[in-house]
């Protein structure tokens, strides 16, 4: 069953066979750097869990030109099947490219509908943040996500060139909560 975990370093067997499977491109929602994006390694993973805590504590600022956020790791049955991170604010990047919600689903674990529930669980923790509503964003040419999306009651607000960002067409849809 498709659930929710904290970073954690008890999940990194897990956390590394997921990570693998992207073959170092980007993972969205994972909060890895793009640097770092094919370092699999325990002391990778040890950072990620680090930075994922002090990006959810309210009580430290966060980083210039960035907003506190609360990652997730999707998992199944115990085993990691992805990465979903809810942003608490939007900034100007994320009002056009991110949104507050990003996330990801390794390969051998699409098409389960992972994404679908996992984007359903953190909606109740935007809920239980406050926020009334949260801005979601997909390419232009990603379907599946788009799907996922709509399923759990986005509306399309626009396409935008987000070349400026340095991304293609990029549908960006909003879910009130």
């Amino acid at each position: 069953m498709t659930a929710l975990a904290l970073p954690a370093l008890d999940l990194y067997d897990s956390w590394a066979a997921s990570v693998a499977e992207f073959g170092g491109a980007h993972v969205d929602g994972a909060g890895i750097p793009d640097e770092e994006a094919a370092d699999v390694s325990r002391e990778a993973c040890e950072r990620l869990v680090a930075k994922a805590a002090l990006d959810r504590d309210l009580t430290v600022p966060p980083p210039a030109g960035r907003v506190h956020a609360s990652a997730f790791w999707i998992t199944d049955d115990g085993e990691v099947v992805g990465f979903i991170q809810l942003r608490h604010a939007l900034n100007e990047f994320l009002e056009n490219v991110g949104g507050h919600i990003g996330y990801s689903v390794r390969p051998s674990a699409r098409r389960q509908g992972h994404a679908r529930r996992a984007l359903g669980l953190v909606l109740d923790e935007a809920r239980a943040l406050g926020l009334e509503r949260v801005l979601i964003t997909c390419d232009e040419d990603n379907a599946a996500s788009a799907r996922t999306i709509e399923s759990q009651g986005g509306e399309l607000q626009d396409v935008i060139d987000a070349a400026a960002y340095g991304y293609g067409l990029t549908r960006r849809y909003w879910i009130k909560l």
